[in-house]
């Protein structure tokens, strides 16, 4: 159970409401226990009313509550059936005061479960946002959000409906136990043999039932992972009519889940009724032995009635052992794989008391390396560039050269293997995480629109509602007018990942999400390969005025004639191949200019 461990900090940060219903728990299960005895005494006053010769010899023990009432009763001077009427009317009080402390102490425990759950969540996703890429490159969206979920909420079974009975049922356990050895030992001893086989049944089925859990939850992360990608790839699998072999994969994985599940469900059908088994035997016991003892006069009917109702009030505690085992493992379990992944420190470390930057003027590259460690691939070799405040810098190359790899180690997506990257003559490593990325503005190659409103997606990388902000931005990327022709206009409701939009009209709202935020670095990646040429012209022309006194990055595989760059850098095999000004580079006749042929006579233009 040392997986276990990590919650003792939501205990204490909740301690006072643990506390609270611990006591309430004692409470309940106090005033529950002396309505075995008030029965007993009932019983009793019927024997001797019937039969006062009858009754043994025997020394009676009660609470000291039980004595108090007993001692009302008789001097009130009550008479037979208005004693009957008291400790009935006692019994109904006793139940209604247990009730009320269980209502209380539910309102503690149960609410506290869900502030841990609360926290746990909160702590889970905190901790995702804090990893770097490589993470994500090697673990499936799936299976995120089943740790997230499934995982915290089995945790919270534990920490609340569990703690709750293991603390009542052991109260109530130790409580009885008491009275009952009190009243009689010898006949205690008997009527609770049983009990120990059911410890040593729980041995063994425990180490089953955590067995069995742990496989049932990574099938399910499994499950959810791939109905995860299914979902998301949804249009593709119909394109290529692929759902049915899309459902025998998933019927497979959740044929295995089922076996697992049936077979720890098997086990549990087999444990629980086992359980009322021997609690029965109990009862049987209780009777059989009792009522030997009476006819020797060694105890009352109240006895064996007293008796009998302690052993039923141990059904459930008894019974819920196995249940709170089995969640307990069960959480157990989810925990230690909560903990694999808080246990995983991010790569992407920012030091102590980093600094934090106000402004970009200098932007260097010095002898920068850098392998996909999941890979192997070394994507940037001895790359070097210097970029000043205001210039245009061109990435050029084939899929796959880097380019999208330098702009991701700018901002400390990864970080490199040899050399630095340096803003304003400091290593980037040294300096404030959210500074850095917060004068950047990033268009990544993979367009991501969330299911929200357009006007909430443009706005999201400055977190505004002035929706003049949006459409000043989606003006300069060319997707205003399309916009305002959507019956909602701004607040029309974008499907997930944007799937109710064109290629070209992601991309630009994109764009306009980078261009709505005032920031020193801009980096678009690859960003108008949807867009016709005209409408790719527009916008070259809008950033060209937008762009003016600040730095921009545009990563592509080909030429932009519209576009005025300071630098041209073409990249190859993660390296620089040519570096130098439009003129200069198309003098070279190298790799830029042949380039620039084949791009004018795809185009019908004269070379």
């Amino acid at each position: 159970m040392k997986e276990l461990k990590q919650l003792n900090k939501y205990f204490w940060k909740y301690r006072w409401r643990l506390t609270l219903g611990f006591i309430f728990i004692l409470l309940s299960n106090y005033f529950g226990i002396l309505a075995p005895q008030m029965t007993g005494y009932v019983v009793d006053e019927v024997q001797r009313a019937i039969n006062p010769v009858a009754m043994p010899s025997e020394k009676v023990f009660f609470d000291p509550l039980v004595k108090w009432c007993i001692g009302v009763f008789k001097n009130a001077g009550l008479d037979f059936s208005q004693l009957v009427m008291a400790c009935g009317l006692l019994l109904l009080a006793l139940a209604l005061i247990r009730g009320f402390f269980m209502f209380l102490m539910r309102q503690t425990i149960i609410v506290m479960s869900r502030h841990i759950e609360f926290d746990q969540k909160n702590e889970v996703y905190a901790h995702y946002q804090q990893l770097d890429a490589q993470f994500y490159k090697v673990n499936s969206t799936g299976d995120l959000m089943s740790r997230m979920s499934e995982d915290v909420s089995r945790v919270r079974m534990y920490t609340g409906p569990a703690l709750m009975y293991l603390m009542n049922l052991s109260i109530l356990i130790a409580i009885s136990l008491f009275y009952m050895f009190k009243k009689n030992a010898l006949l205690s001893a008997y009527v609770l043999a049983p009990l120990p086989l059911l410890a040593f049944a729980m041995y063994f089925v425990n180490i089953y039932i955590n067995k069995k859990s742990e496989k049932i939850q990574a099938q399910l992360s499994t499950l959810t992972s791939l109905a995860q990608q299914s979902f998301s790839g949804i249009r593709v699998i119909k394109s290529y009519n692929q759902e049915k072999s899309s459902l025998g994969f998933f019927d497979a994985e959740s044929e295995g889940y089922r076996k697992s599940g049936m077979a720890l469900s098997t086990m549990e059908a087999v444990y629980f009724p086992a359980i009322g088994l021997l609690i029965g035997l109990s009862t049987l016991l209780t009777i059989y032995i009792g009522s030997i003892y009476q006819l020797e006069h060694r105890i009352s009917a109240g006895t064996i009635a007293e008796f009998v109702v302690y052993i039923n009030m141990l059904t459930f505690p008894v019974s819920a052992i196995g249940w709170v085992v089995s969640n307990t493992q069960r959480a157990a379990a989810s925990q230690k794989r909560l903990n694999e992944f808080l246990q995983i420190k991010s790569n992407i470390i920012e030091v102590k008391d980093a600094e934090s930057l106000e402004k970009i003027d200098l932007l260097e590259f010095d002898a920068v390396d850098f392998t996909f460690p999941h890979t192997g691939i070394r994507a940037v070799k001895d790359f070097s560039l210097s970029i000043k405040r205001g210039e245009k810098i061109a990435l050029i190359g084939k899929t796959g050269c880097g380019k999208s790899t330098v702009a991701q180690l700018l901002i400390r997506m990864f970080d490199p293997q040899k050399g630095q990257i340096r803003l304003n003559g400091k290593n980037i490593n040294g300096l404030n995480l959210d500074s850095l990325r917060k004068l950047v503005s990033y268009v990544p190659q993979d367009v991501f629109l969330f299911s929200d409103s357009i006007h909430h997606n443009i706005n999201f990388s400055s977190g505004e509602e002035d929706i003049s902000k949006a459409k000043k931005a989606a003006e300069n990327a060319v997707i205003q007018d399309e916009i305002e022709a959507l019956p909602n206009g701004f607040e029309t409701m974008i499907g997930e990942r944007g799937v109710t939009l064109s290629g070209g009209q992601k991309q630009r709202i994109s764009i306009a999400r980078a261009l709505s935020k005032e920031n020193d670095l801009l980096i678009f990646d690859d960003c108008l390969s949807a867009v016709d040429a005209n409408t790719e012209h527009k916008i070259a022309s809008n950033l060209n005025h937008y762009l003016v006194n600040k730095t921009a990055i545009i990563i592509t595989h080909r030429i932009f004639p519209s576009f005025v760059f300071d630098q041209i850098i073409v990249m190859e095999d993660g390296m620089v191949l040519e570096k130098g000004t439009h003129e200069a580079l198309v003098k070279a006749n190298g790799y830029y200019a042949n380039l620039l042929r084949t791009q004018q006579m795809d185009a019908g233009l004269p070379q």
